[in-house]
């Protein structure tokens, strides 16, 4: 896996008293997408981080940032993730949550936050892929869903 495949955006803020967030992950085979959004939509933190590294980034960032839930994408080879995050118990109720076109979605934002650069910009939108895994914008679009079920 190249070392592009990870990455990490972050706000410099903790967590905030009174705001709930929740910790939505994007399982994979060999990496996740991670994020964490407050339920008023500001996401604080996003990352595509190893899935072997997956147990300790959740408990940095719920020490971090005291979401309320972790929500975890259903996707394939979403179980033992699942399972193992249980085993962990890291004391916060953890929900999966059906991942229906989220890649589609997650693929769009990105194209639409980053926009074509040089030669690229030649090509029509329809033919432009991003450039990078787009898992972070999965994990960002699980918890935004979850925040809209809750009416928020």
């Amino acid at each position: 896996m190249a070392e592009a495949d990870f990455f990490q955006w972050e706000q410099t803020t903790a967590a905030r008293p009174g705001r709930a967030a929740v910790l939505a992950i994007d399982p994979g085979s060999a990496k996740c997408g991670v994020a964490v959004v407050y339920e008023d939509g500001e996401i604080v933190y996003r990352a595509i981080v190893p899935t072997v590294s997956l147990l300790e980034e959740t408990r940095a960032l719920a020490g971090r940032y005291r979401p309320r839930l972790i929500v975890m994408g259903k996707g394939t080879g979403s179980r033992p993730l699942l399972s193992a995050l249980e085993g962990a118990n890291p004391g916060i109720p953890i929900e999966s949550m059906d991942e229906d076109h989220t890649t589609e979605e997650a693929k769009k934002r990105f194209l639409a936050e980053n926009p074509a650069r040089g030669w690229s910009r030649l090509l029509p939108a329809a033919l432009r892929t991003p450039d990078r895994p787009v898992d972070d914008y999965v994990a960002v679009i699980l918890a935004e869903r979850y925040w809209r079920s809750q009416g928020k």
